[in-house]
């Protein structure tokens, strides 16, 4: 079943000190947000703007958020997680630091079956890579149970590798899974928007929802800003654009302007620190959508 995507998504870089044009805005952003409070309240001026839709990775700290959502449903009553998998720097460092088999004892479920699988120190995940990416999923998943999460994203550092090495039947796991496990439908995030929409119609995932970089500077956007122009207009799928701003390069009027320009893009999804950024930025893309109030 598809589903309806809200015009503006909010994002989580600026809590995890990720800018691609900085690094000092970077560590400035880091040390701001090292408490959950910073966080939720930067949430809460986003969600009191209209914005209910979370796209975040699954960071450990993200787990406080859930939490505290789960705490506060009256309060959250709208809001809804897009969870963008895998975090990969969370299981990095685990590794390093606990080994493999229990560093997947912290992540799994707790599922009678699956953890069985680890408490021998054996497992079929291993001869299995599709077991195995299936207990990565729900492993990611596990912070956000009993909370919505209608749509489920494969985070751009798997999905370019698995367009890389030619891999596509893992984009047609991936859908089928979390379709089946979670009642979502399958995202994906790309830097090569293009080469990303051949691979999805040749395994069958129809209309699929992407999400990749889309600005008038053509930053980051494999192939080309033509090549994504010509995608957006004449094939069939469902585009959310980030990086709109070119990590600042952009004056925000002109770049939001260009992105509502391009008729089919269905949502922009941005991340901002402060109330006044925020309010400003949702009301540019309301404004330049035709969609702000009288």
């Amino acid at each position: 079943m598809e589903r309806e995507i809200d015009r503006v998504l909010f994002g989580d870089n600026q809590f995890f000190g990720v800018n691609h044009a900085s690094e000092e805005k970077a560590r400035a952003q880091a040390i701001r947000f090292q408490t959950t409070d910073a966080i939720i309240g930067v949430l809460d001026s986003a969600y009191d703007a209209g914005i209910h839709t979370f796209m975040c990775t699954t960071h450990d700290r993200i787990g406080r958020i859930c939490t505290h959502v789960r705490n506060n449903s009256q309060r959250y009553s709208e809001f809804k997680f897009y969870p963008c998998m895998p975090y990969a720097h969370k299981y990095a460092n685990a590794v390093t630091e606990h080994g493999l088999l229990d560093a997947m004892r912290l992540f799994l479920p707790e599922e009678h079956a699956i953890a069985a699988l680890f408490r021998g120190g054996r497992s079929l995940a291993f001869k299995d890579m599709q077991g195995f990416a299936q207990l990565l999923i729900d492993a990611e998943m596990k912070m956000f149970a009993g909370l919505r999460t209608p749509v489920i994203f494969l985070q751009n550092i798997v999905t370019d590798l698995l367009l890389g090495i030619g891999l596509k039947d893992g984009f047609r796991f991936f859908a089928d899974h979390v379709a089946r496990r979670y009642g979502a439908e399958p995202g994906f995030i790309t830097m090569n928007l293009p080469r990303l929409l051949d691979t999805l119609e040749d395994v069958g995932i129809q209309n699929p929802i992407v999400c990749a970089n889309i600005n008038s500077v053509g930053f980051r956007m494999c192939g080309g800003r033509e090549l994504y122009e010509e995608a957006i207009a004449s094939r069939r799928f469902r585009p959310i654009a980030m990086s709109v701003l070119a990590s600042g390069a952009i004056r925000p009027r002109d770049a939001i302007d260009y992105v509502c320009k391009q008729k089919n893009i269905r949502s922009v999804v941005f991340g901002a620190s402060t109330r006044a950024h925020i309010v400003e930025t949702k009301n540019l893309i309301d404004e330049l959508s035709g969609t702000a109030a009288p």
